[in-house]
């Protein structure tokens, strides 16, 4: 049976770096890289033109703003997975590249094999978070923060309510007459934003904030 091959792009301004990443995700039959870069907008250039499956993403980019790069990647491929990677561990970045949209964040100290398994496993699970990142950070990370204005867009809360009648990707894809991948991307969202693990949680979160009415029993 043919291997189904997941091509990543490296994107770290320090070239040693980008050079051991790719030996060591080379090594692993499934993976191939297709590109690097070492500043975010050659980054967004790399990805418009490779269209990669996941990306790895250095947090301390010279310009200093992941944010802002990893929001211009998501415009320019909105299906691709992005990995943060970073020497920082610092909860609220943890929190904010994770709201932006970003699928995982693993520090620089993880082992090869946590790596390959993070990679993975944001390509096998379309609602998948990886994290590797100190209890403090995990802990902020899973800290929702009901009262902040907007924590939820309006589409994410029209998801959400749906999620919590029981409605599959599918049925609430067809119900808001949007793409199921697209629904796929507002459950990372908002899983990133409420903290969620799973979405049994992600609708007890958002009854518990009052950002969806208590769902009536039906019995």
């Amino acid at each position: 049976m043919q291997t189904v091959v997941t091509r990543i792009v490296i994107v770290d301004d320090h070239t040693l770096v980008r050079d051991g990443l790719s030996e060591m995700l080379n090594a692993e039959p499934e993976f191939l890289v297709v590109g690097e870069a070492g500043d975010g907008v050659r980054a967004v250039e790399v990805i418009g033109a490779k269209s990669p499956d996941v990306v790895l993403l250095d947090v301390g980019l010279p310009d200093g703003d992941a944010a802002g790069t990893l929001r211009r990647i998501l415009d320019v491929a909105p299906a691709v997975r992005v990995i943060m990677v970073s020497v920082y561990d610092e909860p609220r970045t943890v929190q904010e590249l994770l709201r932006g949209g970003a699928r995982g964040y693993l520090l620089k100290t993880v082992s090869r094999q946590d790596l390959v398994a993070a990679v993975r496993a944001v390509v096998a699970d379309d609602e998948r978070v990886v994290l590797s990142v100190s209890r403090a950070s995990m802990a902020h990370v899973h800290t929702p923060a009901p009262s902040e204005p907007g924590l939820l867009s309006a589409r994410e809360r029209e998801v959400m309510t749906l999620v919590a009648q029981g409605m599959t990707n599918g049925q609430t894809a067809r119900q808001l007459a949007v793409a199921e991948g697209t629904v796929k991307h507002h459950l990372r969202n908002i899983f990133a934003k409420l903290g969620a693990t799973s979405r049994i949680d992600a609708v007890n979160k958002a009854i518990a904030a009052s950002l969806i009415p208590p769902q009536q029993d039906r019995g």
